[in-house]
C-alpha cells in the first residue's frame, strides 16, 4: 500500500484493524461484529527467547556439545575455529581458537584462504577429541573437510594441544557434492560414520576409520542420504532401532532474513533411506519439519544433540531477531513421541542448564 493511500481514514482504519490497534466504534461493532471480534480479540503468545533456550553466546554453526572434566565445550564457524564452554549449558564464555595460527595448506584448496573455517563438529573417540571443520570457497564446492586431534579440551592442561591431521575428504569444481558440513556418528558395532555435503546432490555418508578418524579406505563409498533443492548441515543421531538424520532447508547468514528450517527423517539403517513422518523419502525431497522461525527466533539451523543430566538436549543456532538477526546460541530440552519421533518445547523460565 502506497503512502498516498495510507493517508486515507478508511484505509488506516483497516491497517489498525489488521494490526489490532483500532477499537470499533459501536455502530461498526453493532453491523460487523466478526469485524469487532477479530479487531479485539488478542493475539496468542509468543514464547520468550528465553524459553526457546537462547544463551549468551553469539555462535554460528555450533558444533555438537561435549564435556571434558567439569566443562561443556561446542566449537564454531569462525576465524581459526571457535570455542566456547560452560559448566550448566547456560552461561558460556569463549574460549581459545583452535588454530591461532591456520595450517598451510588451506590455501591448497582455496586461494587466498585467510582461514575463516566453517561448521565444525567434534567427537571424543579412544580417549582423544577429534575436531573435523571445514575450508571452503563462499558459493562453490571447491572445499574440504579436514580434521584435528587433542587429548584434551582444557587450556590450562599441560597435555593441551591441537595436533593439525589435515584433509579428510575434499570436492571441487565438476563434483557431485560438497565436502562442508561434518557431522559425526560412532555406532554401536563400533563403526565410525560422517554425514556431510550442502545443495548440489545433497547429503553424503561415508565411513572412518574409528582408529585414526580419516577414511576408511581412498575408495570407500559415499551413500547418498537426502536431496532438497537448498540443504545441508546435517546432524546423526541414533536411538534404540532407529537413525534420525537432522538437515537445514533454506538459507542462511541473511539475519533476519533467513529462511533455515530443520528438518528430520529416519532409518533402521545408517546408510538409509531416510523417510519423513509421511513416508518420504529425504533423497526425494522429503523431511518433515521439526523446528522453525518463531516470533524472534528466526532460521534455527546446525542442529546437535547432548544427553546429560538425565536428559537430551537440542543446540542449535538461531538469529536474534531482538539483536538485529544476531547469530546466537540456544539450547533447549529434546522429548520423543509415543511413536518415536523428536519434538521441541519451549524451555520453563528456570531450566537453565544440566548439572553433573
Amino acid at each position: 500500500m502506497s503512502a498516498s493511500k495510507l493517508r486515507h481514514p478508511k484505509h488506516l482504519r483497516l491497517l489498525l484493524v489488521v494490526v489490532g490497534l483500532w477499537t470499533a466504534p459501536a455502530w461498526v461493532q453493532e453491523l460487523c461484529p466478526a469485524v469487532s471480534s477479530a479487531a479485539s480479540a488478542e493475539a496468542p503468545a509468543l514464547p520468550s527467547l528465553a524459553h526457546m533456550g537462547k544463551r549468551n553466546a553469539r555462535v554460528h554453526d555450533p558444533s555438537t556439545i561435549v564435556r571434558c572434566k567439569d566443562q561443556y565445550w561446542l566449537f564454531a564457524t569462525g576465524v581459526g575455529v571457535v570455542s566456547w564452554h560452560a559448566r550448566d549449558l547456560a552461561q558460556w564464555e569463549k574460549g581459545p581458537a583452535v588454530f591461532p595460527v591456520p595450517p598451510e595448506w588451506r590455501t591448497n584448496i582455496v586461494a587466498g584462504h585467510r582461514g575463516h573455517f566453517w561448521a565444525p563438529d567434534v567427537i571424543c573417540l579412544n580417549g582423544c577429541y577429534l575436531l573435523y571443520y571445514s575450508v571452503s570457497a563462499w558459493g562453490k564446492n571447491t572445499s574440504a573437510i579436514a580434521f584435528a586431534a587433542n587429548p584434551t579440551l582444557d587450556p590450562a592442561d599441560p597435555a593441551y594441544r591441537w595436533s593439525d591431521e589435515g584433509v579428510v575428504i575434499a570436492s571441487r569444481a565438476g563434483d557431485n557434492f560438497n565436502a562442508i558440513d561434518p557431522s559425526l556418528l560412532l555406532d554401536d558395532d563400533g563403526r565410525l560414520w560422517m554425514a556431510f555435503g550442502s545443495f548440489w546432490s545433497g547429503i553424503k555418508l561415508v565411513e572412518l576409520d574409528p582408529k585414526t578418524g580419516r577414511r576408511l579406505a581412498p575408495d570407500s563409498p559415499f551413500h547418498s542420504l537426502a536431496w532438497h533443492d537448498s540443504i545441508e548441515a546435517a546432524c546423526l543421531h541414533r536411538r534404540g532401532s532407529y537413525y534420525y538424520l537432522f538437515v537445514n532447508w533454506g538459507f542462511c547468514s541473511r539475519g533476519v532474513d533467513s529462511t533455515y528450517n530443520i528438518r528430520v527423517g529416519r532409518s533402521r539403517s545408517v546408510t538409509g533411506p531416510y523417510l519423513d513422518r509421511n513416508g518420504v523419502d529425504m533423497l526425494r525431497d522429503g523431511g518433515s519439519l521439526f523446528l522453525g522461525t518463531t516470533g524472534q527466533f528466526i532460521g534455527p539451523g546446525h542442529a546437535g544433540i547432548l544427553s546429560a543430566g538425565g536428559a537430551e538436549w537440542l543446540s542449535c543456532h538461531f538469529y536474534d531477531g531482538s539483536q538485529g538477526g544476531a547469530p546466537t546460541l540456544a539450547i533447549m530440552p529434546l522429548r520423543w513421541t509415543a511413536d518415536g519421533w523428536p519434538a521441541v518445547a519451549p524451555a520453563p523460565a528456570n531450566e537453565s542448564g544440566a548439572h553433573e
